[in-house]
């Protein structure tokens, strides 16, 4: 059995027993992929300060997120496709995240469907929603999800154009995966991945085939999805979405001030600061360098969130230091997923929160209210000083 220390054990596990076509759709951004590689060594320029002779005993990592308890200021991020990355994916990463106490973030684009994911398990987990063309689809999505009890929905803002991602074009990327030449070949390697996904639930899009109009199997799918991104998605039909969802709404991709305002006037519970993993605008800053401007905007006066380049607890450290109330984590569960299944989710959760624990106790400090930039030290151009 490998020992698992580190997320990155994790990775290579994934990558050794997942299908090519969706390991690369995780491990990679839009064109050059300059922001998706920033986003992890963004966080690598910031440093911590150690300090001695503090009682570090009756630590807690415990915390709220929108209100509600959690183990740790972390949550599960909505990844499309994760039941391609291991079968049952998104029930299984719901499970884990369950049983550890941190939220799960269901997305538009799951395998596995609302229904489905509601029916194992108890805990109420967060929805993801992608606006579409089709205003009618959209509605029964919120009302799926109201039914499911979702206790958040996640409206993502970033997505109106798909941005490009040259390793999807190249693989051919699919649910399930088209039987090319080249699949067949990376598939005969990964005999796990296939002998656990033919027992599968789902192996297409189980919140659209089936309920979108239109949309009756797998094979007119593709059309439709690449037709139904909302590109006249405006702050006005956002006030709605949240009008007519009626609970609380975290705003996903805020990656500048002004954007921050709105999401404040249309009443944003919570709002993430997110470039979407560094997969739709290559080019943009970091989300933790972008961090610090959103939380002088916004204060006190809602939640600010982050995800995109968090590997570690460390990380997740540094972004609670520099201000945010929580974190998501994509890639980092899904290696652990595509590894080992649930297990291997909860596996990824155990790494995190000991690298979140150890360092925040070397770090002086017992309790996640207790954290602030003052145990960080930060580059002094971290913000960067740019020519407007």
């Amino acid at each position: 059995m490998t020992v698992i220390t580190c997320i990155d054990d994790l990775k290579q596990i994934y990558r050794r027993r997942t299908p090519r076509m969706f390991y690369d759709y995780c491990e990679s951004g839009s064109w050059t992929e300059q922001t998706f590689r920033e986003n992890t060594t963004d966080f690598d320029k910031l440093r911590l300060r150690q300090r001695v002779a503090v009682d570090m005993s009756g630590r807690s990592t415990a915390s709220q997120m929108i209100g509600q308890d959690v183990a740790m200021p972390v949550a599960l991020a909505p990844v499309g496709l994760t039941g391609m990355q291991h079968a049952d994916g998104e029930i299984k990463a719901a499970r884990a995240a369950e049983k550890f106490g941190v939220p799960f973030t269901l997305s538009t684009m799951s395998i596995n469907s609302i229904e489905d994911v509601a029916a194992q398990t108890s805990a109420p987990f967060w929805f993801q929603l992608y606006t579409m063309k089709d205003q009618g689809f959209v509605s029964s999505l919120i009302q799926r999800a109201k039914d499911a009890k979702c206790s958040a929905l996640v409206i993502t803002l970033d997505l109106q154009i798909l941005g490009q991602r040259h390793k999807d074009l190249k693989n051919g990327l699919s649910a399930p995966p088209k039987l090319t030449l080249s699949t067949m070949a990376d598939l005969a390697t990964k005999w796990r991945w296939g002998i656990e996904m033919l027992s599968a639930k789902r192996r297409h899009f189980g919140n659209i085939v089936g309920h979108a109009a239109g949309v009756s199997d797998a094979a007119n799918l593709g059309a439709w999805t690449a037709e139904q991104f909302d590109p006249t998605l405006d702050w006005d039909k956002i006030a709605r979405i949240k009008e007519e969802w009626g609970g609380k709404v975290i705003l996903k991709g805020i990656m500048e001030p002004e954007d921050a305002e709105m999401a404040l006037q249309v009443g944003a519970d919570a709002l993430v600061v997110s470039n979407h993993g560094g997969r739709q605008l290559d080019g943009a800053l970091s989300s933790i360098r972008a961090l610090p401007a959103i939380l002088d905007a916004v204060g006190d006066r809602t939640e600010v969130h982050i995800d995109s380049g968090i590997r570690s607890g460390q990380d997740v450290l540094k972004a609670l230091a520099m201000g945010a109330k929580g974190t998501y984590v994509g890639r980092a569960f899904v290696y652990g997923l595509g590894a080992m299944g649930q297990q291997g989710v909860t596996k990824a959760l155990e790494v995190i929160h000991k690298e979140l624990d150890v360092s925040m106790a070397l770090c002086g400090r017992r309790r996640i209210d207790e954290l602030g930039r003052d145990i960080l030290k930060i580059p002094a151009d971290f913000e960067g000083r740019w020519a407007e």
